[in-house]
């Protein structure tokens, strides 16, 4: 699993996904600051001081309550962007690492970006908890780094599966799996958490997951028939 981590780290980076990675990024930062204009502007509602320094210490504390909750704000965020990237980055490993074995089938577009905007809601809801939790040493590390092992983890793997196999395959797979999933889910944890450096996690996460799944499912990497599909995706099982 190490080894696939690094790889899929150093991966990251080359040409091949270099496009593709410039666009996760530059959206990252863009739905990154939206969601701290919109904390800064319900803040600034809500509170309201009618003495000048106080709303300037206010707007200081505010600002960088944002640059820490902005650790946070990552998780849910490169969560929302996987279901755009998924499919391209993973054909890339696919033709790139294991060019002797058929490609998967991506998920259609639409489907993809619902289940990656309900994904979203949940992980938000959770670093939200974790943020919350700052207050708590130790406790909100602990939340951070085990809700958003499960959570990641669980989402890269199935999407990457679902490429190759029906949903309940794919959640199966999952379960039968599940310490390794959740171990690999920490290690993108681990990405997620570093600022700018968790910037590239849709891109690393999914080259990660891609290579994972081939290693815990050799001969899964035959394309499951079109009608396999058409079953409920990922949310019936979340």
């Amino acid at each position: 699993m190490l080894h696939a981590a690094v790889t899929a780290f150093t991966q990251t980076f080359t040409p091949e996904y270099r496009r593709v990675l410039l666009r996760s990024v530059g959206l990252a930062i863009g739905l990154v600051i939206v969601l701290g204009i919109i904390a800064q502007t319900a803040l600034a509602h809500f509170v309201n001081l009618s003495w000048g320094w106080a709303e300037t210490l206010i707007d200081i504390v505010a600002a960088l309550g944002l640059i820490v909750g902005g650790v946070f704000l990552v998780p849910p965020v490169t969560s929302l962007i996987a279901g755009l990237f998924l499919d391209d980055v993973a054909a890339q490993v696919e033709r790139t690492d294991f060019p002797h074995e058929p490609e998967g089938k991506p998920l259609p577009v639409a489907r993809s970006i619902w289940l990656s905007i309900r994904f979203f809601g949940v992980t938000l809801l959770v670093n939200i908890v974790a943020l919350l939790l700052l207050l708590v040493p130790g406790v909100n590390l602990i939340v951070f780094y085990v809700a958003n092992g499960y959570l990641l983890g669980r989402e890269y793997f199935q999407l990457a599966a679902m490429r190759y196999r029906s949903e309940e395959e794919a959640a199966a797979l999952r379960r039968r799996h599940s310490v390794t999933i959740f171990l690999a889910g920490l290690i993108i944890a681990l990405v997620v958490s570093v600022p700018i450096l968790n910037l590239v996690t849709p891109v690393f996460a999914t080259i990660f997951m891609v290579r994972l799944h081939k290693r815990l499912a050799p001969l899964g990497a035959r394309a499951v028939p079109s009608a396999a599909r058409s079953s409920p995706a990922i949310g019936t099982d979340r």
